[in-house]
C-alpha cells in the first residue's frame, strides 16, 4: 500500500471532518456568536461540547500521519500495535454522541432539530471512519529506509501479515468444524425450532412480569394480575421442556461430530507415510487422536448451543426493550460494546494459551505413554523416579499455561463484571428519572430492567463463547493439521498380475530415512533373490539389512536406483496386494490384544479353523496352544504381553505362513527360539519353497549357513555374495563373522568390519530367550 497516498486521504478526511463539525455546529448554535456559546455553555441546550471531539479526532488523525510520515518503518507498527486502544477512543466519541441525545431528549423541541440529529450522525459516521483509516495506516508499506533493503522491510511486513492473518483463522476454522455436521442437519432443525420456543418463552416473561406488577401496584386489578400469572405459568413450563429437548439434540448431534471427526483422523492417521510416525512421537499423535479431539466436540458442541440460545434471545430482548423505552435501551447499549471488545482482547489471547496448553499436554502424554509402554526396561534400570519427575516437569509447564490463563479469565470477569455493575446503576438512576417524570411507568422500568439482566447474560454468555471456542479452534488447527496432511509417500500403484513369481531385484538403490536425510544407509546397492531360494543378509550393525526389508515392504522412497518384483517397480504394485503376497516376521513381532487364532488370520476374512490349524502347525506353535487353557482363543494381551518371546515369534511366523506368500521375509524371526523349535521350522519351510522366495536376516549361523545365497553386508554396499561354503573359503568379512560367533566373542571389536553383532539373547546358541 502506498504510505504517501494513504496519509493524503487521512489529511483529506481530517479535513473534511472537521470542516463538516465546524459547519453543523455554526448552524446548530443558539447563540449569537461561538464566543458566547463558549462563555455560557449549557451542556442541554449546546452542540459545544460534540464539536469539540471533531478537534479531538482531527488532532489524533494529524498525529498518526506526522507519525507515519516521520518514521515510516516502525510508524505503522505502532498504529497497529494501538488498534485496540484507538478503538476504545472511537467508541468513547460516539457514545458521547448517545449521551448528548438522551440529555436532548429531556425537552421534545430539541429532539426535533434537524442540526441535532445532523451532528449526532456525523460524529458516529466519522468516528468510524477515523477508525479505519487508522487501521489502513497502520498496514501501509514503507518506503527504502537507509541501511535497510525493499526486500528487509518487505519481509518484516509479510511477517506481521502472517501474524495477524493467523490470529483471524478462527472463523474459518469453526465453518469447517459445522460443516461436518452436514449430515446431522435434520436434527440440528428440530433443535433450532425448540431454541426458539425456549427462547420466546424466556423473552416474554419479564414482559408479562411488568403487567403483573401493573396489576398489582398500578391499576390494582385481579383479573390482570391473574391473566398475567397464568400465562407465566405457561410459558414457564413450555420453555422449560424444549430446552431440554434442545439441550439433548444438541448433545446428540455434536457426539456424532466427535465420533465423525475422530474416524476422519484416524484414517489420515493409517494412509501416513512410515516416516510420519518416525518425525511425531507415540503420544503426540495419541493426544490428538483422544483429548483434541474430545476438546473439539464438546467445547463445539456446547459453545454453539450457547451461542445460538443467547442470539436468538438477545435478538427478542433487545425488540422488547425499545418497545419498553429507547432512552433506557441507548443507555444499555453504550456498555456492550466495551464488553465485546475485553471478549476480542481475551479471546485472541486465550486462543494463543490454548494451543500453547494443548502443545504442552500432548508432550506430558508423550512422556507418559513412552514410560509405560517401556516399564519393563524403566523396572529394570530402577528409573521410576527419574521419569516420574521428568513427566512431573512437563506437567509444571501445563500448570504455568494454566495459571496465566486463570489470571487472563480473572481480568476479563472483572472488567465486564464493573461495566456490567456501571450500566446497571445508570439504568436504575436514569429510569427511575423517567418514572417521576411520567415518561414509562414502574411495571416497565421493573420489566426493563429483567430484560436488561437477560440481555446482560446473553452477552456475557456470546462473550465466553469466543473465548471458549478460541480453546477448541485451538485444538481443532491440530487435528486438521493432521486431517489435512497428504502422505508424502502415496500407496497409488495399480498392478495386480494374476501369478507372481516371487524374484526380487535391488538395482543401484541408494537410501536414506529422511529423519536422517545427510546419511546414506545404502549406496548403490544390487542384488537379486531367486523364487524357490533361501537368500540370508548378514553384516554388522548398521549395513543397511533392515533398510533393504523396509525398502522392499515399500515402506519408504529410495533416493536413487529402484526395487523390482518381477521386473515391474515395487511401488507400482497395488497396496494390498503386494503386502498379500509379500509377508514379514521381525525380531521383535507385534501381536494384538486378541485371540491367538485373530492374531493367525489377521488382516484376513472368514478364515476355517482348519487353515489356522494348519499354519500353526508348520510354524512349530499348534502344540504350545493347545496346551493353554483356552486354545485358540486364548487373548494373547497387549502385544502379546502374556506369551514368551518365542511363543510370539511362532504366532507371527504362522500369521505370515497362512497367507502363502511368494516373497516371506524372516528378519530375526526365530531369533528367540530354541534350537528344536527352529529346526522344526526350517524344515517346515524348506520343504515348501516350490515357487516361494524367502529373504533371512539372522546372525545364527544354523540359520544362516543352509541358505542358497548369502548377501553380506557392511557400510550399506554388497561386499560378499555366495554359499557358505564359498565365502568360508573366501575369507573375508563374512569368515571373520563366523569365527567370532563360534569362538563366542561377544563384545564389539575395535574396526566394525571384523566385529560380530551378537544380541544378547543369542550369544549363547541354541538356548532359548526364555532361559537366558
Amino acid at each position: 500500500m502506498n504510505p504517501c497516498l494513504t496519509m493524503i486521504c487521512a489529511l483529506m478526511f481530517t479535513a473534511c471532518d472537521l470542516s463538516v463539525s465546524t459547519l453543523l455546529y455554526i448552524c446548530s448554535c443558539k447563540k449569537a456568536t461561538i464566543i458566547q456559546d463558549i462563555v455560557q455553555f449549557n451542556i442541554f441546550h449546546s452542540l459545544l461540547d460534540v464539536w469539540a471531539t471533531s478537534l479531538l479526532r482531527a488532532s489524533i488523525s494529524i498525529g498518526a500521519v506526522l507519525g507515519v510520515a516521520w518514521n515510516q518503518v516502525n510508524g505503522p507498527r505502532r498504529l497497529q500495535a494501538s488498534l485496540t486502544p484507538m478503538t476504545l477512543v472511537c467508541y468513547l466519541f460516539g457514545s458521547y454522541a448517545v449521551i448528548k441525545l438522551l440529555l436532548y431528549s429531556e425537552e421534545e423541541k430539541h429532539i426535533q432539530d434537524p442540526w441535532l440529529w445532523s451532528l449526532l450522525v456525523w460524529t458516529w459516521v466519522s468516528s468510524a471512519i477515523t477508525l479505519l483509516t487508522w487501521k489502513q495506516m497502520g498496514e501501509v508499506t514503507p518506503c527504502r529506509q537507509e541501511g535497510r533493503s525493499y526486500s528487509e522491510v518487505f519481509d518484516d511486513q509479510e511477517g506481521r501479515q502472517k501474524q495477524d492473518t493467523g490470529s483471524e483463522i478462527s472463523g474459518p476454522t469453526v465453518g469447517r468444524l459445522l460443516s461436518y455436521s452436514k449430515q446431522d442437519s435434520g436434527y440440528l432443525l428440530v433443535a433450532f425450532v425448540f431454541l426458539l420456543l425456549c427462547t420466546l418463552g424466556e423473552v416474554f416473561s419479564p414482559y408479562y412480569t411488568g403487567l403483573v406488577i401493573d396489576g398489582i401496584v398500578v391499576q390494582r386489578s385481579l383479573k390482570q394480575f391473574s391473566n398475567a400469572v397464568v400465562i407465566l405459568a405457561v410459558l414457564a413450563v413450555g420453555s422449560s421442556f424444549s430446552a431440554g429437548v434442545r439441550g439433548g439434540l444438541f448433545t446428540f448431534t455434536f457426539a456424532r461430530l466427535n465420533i465423525r471427526i475422530r474416524n476422519l483422523l484416524f484414517r489420515s492417521l493409517v494412509s501416513q507415510e512410515i516416516a510420519f510416525f518416525d518425525e511425531n512421537l507415540t503420544g503426540d499423535i495419541i493426544s490428538r487422536l483422544t483429548s483434541d479431539t474430545t476438546i473439539v466436540s464438546d467445547v463445539v458442541s456446547e459453545n454453539v448451543n450457547v451461542f445460538l440460545r443467547s442470539s436468538v434471545k438477545a435478538v427478542g430482548v433487545i425488540v422488547f426493550m425499545f418497545s419498553l423505552s429507547w432512552q433506557l435501551s441507548l443507555l444499555t447499549f453504550l456498555g456492550f460494546p466495551i464488553i465485546m471488545l475485553v471478549s476480542r482482547v481475551y479471546g485472541k489471547y486465550y486462543k494463543k494459551l490454548a494451543i500453547e496448553v494443548q502443545t504442552a499436554l500432548a508432550k506430558a502424554n508423550s512422556t507418559a505413554e513412552e514410560t509405560i509402554s517401556a516399564i519393563k526396561t524403566v523396572r529394570s534400570f530402577a528409573n521410576e523416579d527419574t521419569e516420574a519427575n521428568v513427566y512431573s516437569e512437563k506437567l509444571q509447564q501445563v500448570y504455568f499455561l494454566y495459571k496465566k490463563e486463570a489470571i487472563a479469565y480473572t481480568y476479563y470477569v472483572w472488567s465486564t463484571g464493573f461495566t456490567q455493575l456501571v450500566l446497571q446503576i445508570s439504568i436504575l438512576y436514569y429510569g427511575g428519572h423517567l418514572v417521576i417524570s411520567g415518561q414509562t411507568t414502574s411495571g416497565n422500568l421493573i420489566s426493563f430492567v429483567i430484560y436488561e439482566f437477560l440481555l446482560g447474560d446473553c452477552m456475557e454468555s456470546i462473550g465466553s463463547v469466543y473465548g471458549g471456542l478460541m480453546q477448541g479452534v485451538g485444538a481443532a488447527e491440530k487435528v486438521f493439521e493432521f486431517i489435512d496432511r497428504k502422505p508424502k509417500m502415496v500407496n497409488d500403484g495399480t498392478f495386480a498380475p494374476e501369478h507372481l513369481e516371487g524374484k526380487v531385484e535391488f538395482r543401484n538403490v541408494t537410501f536414506a530415512y529422511p529423519t536422517r536425510p545427510a546419511t546414506q544407509v545404502l549406496k548403490n546397492l544390487s542384488f537379486t533373490l531367486y523364487p524357490g531360494k533361501v537368500t540370508a543378509l548378514v553384516g554388522p550393525s548398521g549395513s543397511g539389512k533392515s533398510s533393504c526389508v523396509n525398502i522392499l515392504e515399500n515402506f519408504y522412497s529410495v533416493q536413487e536406483g529402484e526395487v523390482y518384483l518381477d521386473d515391474q517397480a515395487i511401488k507400482m504394485y497395488d497396496h494390498k496386494y503386494l503386502h498379500a503376497k509379500l509377508s514379514m516376521v521381525s525380531q521383535e513381532p507385534v501381536l494384538f490384544a486378541c485371540s491367538i487364532q485373530s492374531n493367525i488370520s489377521y488382516g484376513l476374512s472368514s478364515v476355517p479353523l482348519e487353515v489356522i490349524v494348519s499354519a500353526a502347525k508348520r510354524a512349530n506353535a499348534h502344540s504350545f496352544i493347545m496346551e493353554l487353557q483356552n486354545g485358540y482363543d486364548t487373548e494373547t494381551g497387549e502385544k502379546g504381553a502374556q506369551l514368551s518371546g518365542g511363543q510370539k515369534q511362532r504366532v507371527a511366523i504362522a500369521r505370515s505362513l497362512i497367507r502363502n506368500p511368494s516373497v516371506l521375509i524372516l528378519d530375526e524371526a526365530t531369533s528367540a527360539l530354541d534350537t528344536e523349535s527352529e529346526y522344526a521350522i526350517q524344515q517346515a519351510m524348506n520343504s515348501d519353497l516350490q515357487g516361494r522366495t524367502v529373504l533371512i536376516i539372522a546372525h545364527r549361523l544354523s540359520t544362516v549357513e543352509k541358505a542358497h545365497n548369502i548377501i553380506v553386508l557392511d557400510r550399506g554396499r554388497v561386499v560378499q555374495q555366495g554359499t557358505h561354503k564359498e565365502l568360508m573359503e573366501e575369507g573375508g568379512l563374512y569368515s571373520q563373522l563366523v569365527q567370532r560367533q563360534v569362538s563366542g566373542l561377544g563384545e564389539e571389536g575395535k574396526d566394525h568390519t571384523s566385529s560380530l553383532h551378537v544380541p544378547a539373547k543369542e550369544s549363547r546358541i541354541g538356548k532359548p530367550a526364555s532361559e537366558q
